[in-house]
Parts: C-alpha cells; structure tokens; sequence
C-alpha cells in the first residue's frame, strides 16, 4: 500500500525517486524489493518461478542484476558468466521441463525460459569497450567480452539440442539467451555481439537460441530492422528479437536526436515492428522463417491486443505451431493487470514476466532505473487503484 500511495501522484513519485539513493536496505527489502525482485540466490528464484506458474505463468526471462558499466572494480565477470550458467541449469532448464510435463497444455504451449544478458556485466570498463569496440585498444577487450556471452549461450544451445532429442516435436527453443539494450552510446558495440551471436547459435531451420533487442523508440530502429533481417539472409543464421519501446529515456544524452519526437510516433513505430515480426513468423509453419522468434515486451495494453489478435486470432495463427515462437512479457510486480487479461480474458498461453535477481545493492540499482523509466507503469497499475483496492480489503477483513 505504501508503493501504491507514493506512486499514486507524480510529485511524490518524483521525490521518491530523488531519494531513492539513500534509502537503508532494509527498507528497500521489507516494502520493494519481494514486489520487483525474485530473490537473492538461486533458490530464491525457483520458488518465485513456482509462484508465477500459479498465476498461469509458465515460465520468465531471468536477470542477475550485475554488471560493470562504468568501471566497477568490485564486478567479476567470471562469477557473472558462472552464475548465469548455474542459473540457465539449474532455474530455467528444470522449470521448463516442469512446466511442459505438468501443466497438461500442449507442448508448444509452454514458452521458452529466458535469461537476460547484460553485456556490460561481461567485462570490466563495458561502457569504454562497447563504445570503441572496433578501436584496436579495445579489440582484445571486446573479443573477451564476445567469448564471455557466447560461454553462456553454448550452455544455452547446448540445453536445446539436449532437450530437443526428448521434445521432438516442439517448435520453439527450450531456452533463450536474451541480450539486453543499452544506452545509444553503447548499441553499435551491442549490435556487433549480437550478430556474433546470432550467427553461431541461431543455424537455419532450427529453432534460435539468441535473442537480441531492438528499442524502438530509436528513431532509427525500423531501418535497423530491416538491416538485420538483411544480414540474417546474407550470413545464413536466423534471427531472434525482443522488441521494447526504450529503456534509458530518462538517461540518453541525446534524446533529442536519437530518439522520436512524441510517444505516438514511438508507439505506432513499436505497433509496427511488432507486426512486421509476427507477420514473418507466421507465415511459416515451422524453423524456416529469417525472423525465427519474437518477444513483444511491453507495458501498453493496445500493442498486448495487437500481439494477441495477430497471434492467436488471425487467419494465419489457426493451427500455426509457429506461433509458440511469439512470446508475450512484462516486468515481474509491473503491469499485473495486462498480464491477467493476456492469460485470464484472451486465454495466452506464452507469457512471462522479467524477474531480476542478485546481490541486494546490484538490484537496489535496478530498482531506481525501473522507478525512473516506468513511472507511468508504475502508477497505472500501483497507484492510487492500489490504495484504494487495499483499504477496501482492510476495512472487509475488519468488520465483515
């Protein structure tokens, strides 16, 4: 209820974000940090995965909340890449097999399990490699950068070959290596490891292992689209999205340029990336499509309908197991209410929620970001509705 009522106005939203920084830990863990987080530790995680598949939810895009922007001389990448191997083992490749043997759906019913890969939590100083990543005084930094994610991402591979000999008939992976944006500034460097990646892990008509992601509040996001799915068909790998509107709104230098001058023109922007994808995805019935998996994540209801009526509802999506290569998501504790019409109205089966975990001030950190870039979410689904929905829960309990 105190989150409902500090983000139920946009003033006391903005101071907590101010003070955010200096709030004690504690604090932090006792009314934040079980609503946004996972957990601390590996198990802690497994049993957040148990309760969302409860909710209908079966299965999420995992995230250590590590990384080493800006020169973090307390982050070891080599403890990054072991933990988000040990997390790909032991949370998402046991929850999925779970899921596909309990939960009585159809195989292609259940969605891959993700884990989100940082980039700058693979190599100290990221924000100066990524940056000048094809500068000959990085390029042995970079190289280890690329070696470190595609480390994760043979884990990952290595799990959907196994698991394919078991699931034969499935279409889509098992799990997903998901690379996370970063700042403008930084993508040119991120675009490289993805297409490194892509084309190593993602062999045509198989199902991808690398997702990358494009925000499409970039206002060149479309013609980076189209460059991707070129270079996809030159090189012969598929590629794999995750499409977001934006995620440093508040933090790019500059937004001015980079990013598209009103939310409409972001939003019809995402609406159409969204339906490009789809469109390509189900025209196929199998592995064979360039664009070979999608990731609509977002907040908004009207691109939720939008992915939802072209996936389950067009004329194309009927009998079409291609469509288990679609998957829906939010961030875990935001847009609760988008996440229950998907599975409780419209009946979706591939949804998931982003549920970051680690260290205590790691994720401290990943807390004021979300505060900062979702405050919008963040009220709509948190705010005075929230409130109001917890005093009228009291008061039943109270005199009922």
């Amino acid at each position: 209820m105190m989150i409902g009522t500090v983000a139920s106005h946009k003033s006391l939203l903005n101071m907590a974000i101010k003070a955010f920084p200096y709030v004690p830990m504690p604090l932090i863990k006792a009314f934040v940090y079980n609503i946004y987080c996972g957990g601390e530790n590996i198990d802690e995680v497994k049993k957040t995965g148990a309760r969302l598949a409860k909710r209908g939810i079966n299965n999420m895009m995992i995230s250590l909340t590590i990384e080493a922007c800006n020169g973090n001389e307390n982050v070891n990448p080599d403890y990054i890449v072991e933990q988000t191997q040990h997390s790909v083992n032991e949370i998402l490749i046991p929850h999925t097999i779970l899921m596909l043997e309990t939960s009585g759906k159809d195989i292609n019913a259940i969605p891959p399990g993700y884990v989100a890969l940082k980039p700058t939590g693979f190599v100290k100083n990221a924000a100066a490699v990524l940056k000048n990543y094809n500068s000959p005084e990085y390029k042995e930094l970079f190289e280890d950068l690329v070696s470190k994610a595609s480390a994760v991402c043979q884990t990952i591979y290595d799990a959907n070959q196994r698991l394919a000999q078991l699931y034969p008939s499935r279409v889509a992976p098992f799990a997903v290596g998901v690379i996370d944006a970063e700042k403008h500034e930084l993508q040119n460097g991120v675009y490289e490891l993805q297409r490194r990646l892509y084309k190593k892990f993602n062999k045509v008509n198989s199902p991808v292992s690398v997702v990358g992601t494009l925000q499409m509040y970039l206002s060149e996001s479309s013609d980076l689209l189209a460059m991707e799915e070129k270079l996809a068909k030159e090189n012969n790998y598929r590629l794999g999205l995750k499409l977001v509107r934006g995620a440093y709104i508040h933090s790019e230098k500059n937004r001015d340029t980079v990013i598209h001058k009103t939310k409409e023109d972001t939003d019809m922007n995402y609406d159409q990336g969204i339906s490009y994808c789809i469109d390509s995805i189900l025209a196929h019935q199998g592995n064979e499509s360039v664009i070979g998996h999608l990731v609509v994540a977002s907040h908004n209801a009207e691109s939720m309908r939008l992915a939802t009526q072209k996936t389950y509802k067009s004329e194309f999506s009927i009998g079409n197991k291609n469509k288990a290569n679609i998957c829906l998501g939010q961030l875990l504790g935001m847009a609760d209410s988008v996440t229950y019409d998907l599975i409780k109205n419209d009946k979706v089966d591939n949804v998931i929620k982003y549920v970051p975990w680690g260290p205590p001030l790691e994720t401290k950190e990943y807390l004021l970001r979300r505060l900062e870039e979702n405050g919008d979410a963040v009220k709509n689904d948190n705010g005075f509705p929230l409130v109001r929905s917890a005093l009228l829960t009291m008061f039943k309990r109270l005199f009922a």
